[in-house]
């Protein structure tokens, strides 16, 4: 399984470091997910300030493929999200293993 957030070996005490760097990554990845798979199903889409004050925007944010569009891209940001959080914890066991 390839990481988007590679780990490499560094000193001793960066490792503490790097695990919590890529932890937060990994959870923003899944929460912006979260988000743009959610966002365009909600009245906040729908009453967006800037589609109010753009006319051509609301017709363009109205248009179901592109909240299907917005919703894809937070499928994939999800995904990757749960794939480096697999990926970090498979690794710190796999260095616990080898300890």
């Amino acid at each position: 399984m390839i990481c988007l957030i590679p780990s490499q070996t560094d000193p001793q005490g960066a490792f503490p470091i790097r695990f919590f760097s890529r932890l937060l990554i990994a959870a923003y990845l899944l929460e912006a997910g979260l988000l743009l798979v959610m966002a365009p199903w909600t009245l906040l889409w729908e009453r967006n300030y800037f589609a109010q004050l753009w006319p051509w925007l609301d017709t363009v944010m109205d248009n179901l493929y592109v909240r299907g569009a917005v919703s894809g891209v937070g499928l994939v940001t999800g995904w990757t999200g749960v794939r480096d959080l697999v990926s970090l914890i498979m690794g710190r066991w796999n260095r616990n293993d080898e300890a």
